[in-house]
């Protein structure tokens, strides 16, 4: 045994049994609660057909599950990396606190560090240092699973607070229902008697490019959805995907959208895990990295707000500059031109990106705050926390009641929809009636190659069916309802 070992570690063979069992016991029930409480919440939310919410919880078992592997490789290669030993002078550059700031946390000597003495020794004998200290690591795990806990979290309140602002909408749907139901003839009006149009189109903003983004960048922070932009962009999408369904629920499709789209928020793909290399690389004393990236999240936000506010103005834009009168309703025409490059999904990729970089500003601000303490070089002057903080606070806000109810409402205005336009049952049957088609043309090519001789329509069809079945099922067997065709069918919603 070496002396480091001999000072302050004890091996596992010389612990009471007692303890090894009493810890082991805590843990192993503590994973049990929290295993069974995800369990419950699956089954509670199939139980009420929340499949979208039910497949967002799946995504936070799986980083839950990635996190355990994380953690399983630091503990299982921690003596490796800790014996990689590289010379001193490597370790004097790009330090997140100065040298004889950062002395403390180096020194092998005294406290927790005496037992890691003998593991680190090894790289001392050789006038090195290790790669990465055993404390390092742990307080990096650490790092990581915080972190991941925090972007979770940090997600399902966001979407739940925008859920709130998006469900305050149905009282608008329930309004528009009503008075469907009642007969009122249709009267030719000026194009600028619309609420709608002079919101958008008239005053500021008309005449002036510039006016109209800035107008679009201020209507963000105060009613960023009317009721008049409910009331056209619904009727809009109906006309243009439901011609035959007036009375489609707006609101209740919007809603399933917006939990479908959750599950790709709540998770942490590939590329946010370079950001966060990328972030802790730039973590250099002196250059105050985490207070300049803080503006990052905010930035992006402002521009995605901004975006989405004069998406609605360039719609009123469109039908002011193509009629002076409109007999009935203002409609008004969905497409994906208006969008950052046509495509709509753009804007669930910055907002996941948002949610993700404010969520590790959070996460790290904490993580310091308990690992090293509130007096820390890491966590540097409160001139450069608080304005952080404050930050945090205001892309929460803005974010839960004014971007994301904007996201829910405006992509609906791209020139498809989502496959949420159908009910759970519906998209069942769909699903069912697809592995169908694609079993009876299976049936078909296996017949055609025992020998048998089909007519020319059979063919045709078989021709067909395989086209169809290749349009309408993906490699997971769900349907593809992405609409070709702004002309709406007879029989129900625009589909492929």
């Amino acid at each position: 045994m070496e002396e480091g070992e001999a000072e302050g570690a004890i091996k596992l063979e010389f612990t009471p049994t007692w303890i090894v069992a009493a810890v082991c016991c805590i843990i192993v029930f503590i994973s049990l609660i929290v295993e069974r409480l995800l369990h419950y919440l699956g089954k509670f939310l199939r139980r009420k057909s929340q499949k979208s919410l039910f497949e967002a919880l799946q995504k936070v078992k799986e980083e839950l599950m990635l996190l355990g592997f994380i953690s399983l490789l630091l503990t299982v290669f921690q003596g490796t990396i800790v014996k990689i030993c590289i010379s001193k002078e490597w370790t004097g550059h790009l330090l997140p606190c100065k040298e004889d700031s950062s002395a403390d946390l180096v020194s092998p000597t005294g406290g927790k560090r005496r037992l890691l003495f003998s593991q680190e020794s090894y790289c001392d004998a050789k006038y090195e240092v290790p790669l990465l200290s055993v404390e390092a690591l742990h307080q990096l795990h650490i790092f990581i699973f915080v972190l991941a806990i925090t972007h979770v979290v940090y997600s399902v309140l966001t979407m739940v607070l925008a859920g709130l602002k998006i469900r305050e909408w149905k009282h608008w749907e329930d309004s528009i229902k009503k008075n469907d139901s009642e007969s009122v003839p249709r009267t030719i009006a000026h194009v600028h008697q619309f609420e709608f149009i002079r919101d958008h189109f008239m005053g500021i903003g008309k005449d002036s490019e510039i006016l109209s983004w800035l107008h679009s960048f201020g209507k963000q922070f105060y009613g960023s959805v009317t009721k008049s932009d409910y009331t056209t962009m619904r009727l809009g999408f109906i006309m243009t995907h439901c011609g035959s369904n007036p009375k489609f629920n707006f609101h209740k499709y919007m809603v399933r959208a917006l939990e479908a789209d959750f599950k790709k928020v709540v998770g942490i793909s590939w590329y946010l895990w370079i950001f966060v290399v990328v972030f802790l690389l730039l973590d250099v004393s002196g250059w105050h990295t985490y207070f300049w990236i803080a503006f990052i999240p905010l930035i992006l936000l402002l521009a995605v707000g901004t975006k989405l506010e004069h998406v609605i103005s360039q719609l009123a834009h469109e039908v002011a500059e193509k009629h002076s009168a409109i007999e009935g309703d203002l409609v008004v025409k969905p497409s994906d031109d208006h969008f950052w490059l046509h495509r709509p999904k753009i804007v669930l990729y910055l907002i996941h990106f948002i949610l993700f970089q404010n969520a590790f500003e959070i996460s790290f601000f904490f993580w310091i705050l308990t690992t090293y303490g509130s007096n820390s070089c890491i966590m540097e002057k409160m001139r450069y926390v608080v304005p952080r903080l404050v930050i945090g606070l205001i892309i929460q806000i803005l974010c839960s009641y004014s971007t994301l109810p904007l996201y829910a409402i405006v992509t609906q205005m791209g020139s498809s929809f989502k496959k949420a336009i159908f009910e759970e049952h519906v998209r069942q049957s769909l699903i069912g009636w697809a592995h169908n088609v694609k079993k009876r043309r299976g049936s078909e090519a296996s017949s055609t190659r025992s020998g048998s001789v089909g007519s020319k329509d059979r063919s045709s069809r078989g021709a067909h069916l395989q086209k169809l079945d290749q349009d309408d099922l993906n490699k997971d067997g769900q349907v593809e309802l992405q609409a070709k065709s702004s002309t709406p069918l007879n029989t129900g919603p625009k589909s492929v």
